[in-house]
């Protein structure tokens, strides 16, 4: 009989699962108020996994971010706070999951324009992805590029320069050098340059991003299916 019941999904896990998935597509959609609603409830349920168990460290991130994501820095705070509790518990202290988590505090801190609290977070997040990953791997060049936004909001523009040219080679060796990915880099650094008055330098690399970004429509154009043709 309890094979019957968890064959319909109505296990516990299966029902927060549901849940959960529930909440990150509302969220996707740009729903505030129901993305909150389904993930708080994703928490509730996942509490009665126990107090240090990853899917309750989860469904805390997934909330944290649903509030961060509509300005609500003070709520989203102390959930990832505990979610960082709870994955350092339940993985150790290295583990992809403390540094993603240390990452999206880092971030909050910085949208809070808590520039001291923020920095040493991010740091602590790239340095264990350059180690769980790779030096070469996205989420390092992810890691670089918010490190590089949180020193050009604070004025370290120098700082901010190096990081997303880091960024980008990152990008490159990962991605190729045709990537999307790579033009936001290319973007990121010309708008960096702007703002230091080095227009021409800002304009050599708008210009290449934006011949990646064509190339890179033209290469989605081409691989779409032809249109039907409409008789007339």
């Amino acid at each position: 009989m309890v094979c019957v019941v968890v064959s319909l999904g109505c296990s516990p896990e299966a029902s927060w699962e549901k849940t959960l998935q529930a909440g990150q597509q509302a969220l996707g959609q740009g729903k505030e108020q129901e993305a909150v609603r389904l993930l708080s409830a994703a928490v509730s349920q996942a509490e009665a996994f126990g107090k240090n168990d990853a899917r309750l460290g989860l469904s805390l991130s997934n909330l944290a971010q649903a509030y961060a994501m509509y300005g609500k820095y003070v709520e989203a705070e102390p959930l990832y706070q505990r979610a960082l509790g709870i994955f350092q518990h339940a993985y150790g202290d290295e583990h992809i999951e403390v540094a993603s988590t240390l990452n999206n505090l880092g971030v909050l801190h910085r949208m809070h324009g808590q520039y001291a609290e923020a920095e040493p977070l991010l740091k602590r997040s790239l340095a264990l992805k350059e180690k769980l990953l790779g030096a070469t791997h996205p989420e390092v060049a992810l890691g670089l590029r918010n490190l590089a936004i949180l020193y050009q909001a604070d004025g370290r523009l120098d700082l901010a320069e190096g990081m997303f040219k880091k960024s980008l080679t990152v990008r490159e060796k990962a991605l190729g050098p045709d990537h999307p990915e790579v033009a936001k880099s290319l973007d990121d650094l010309a708008s960096l340059l702007r703002k230091a008055k080095r227009e021409q330098e800002a304009d050599a690399l708008q210009a290449k991003a934006a011949a990646i970004k064509a190339k890179a429509a033209g290469l989605k154009t081409a691989a779409s299916p032809p249109t039907p043709s409409s008789g007339q």
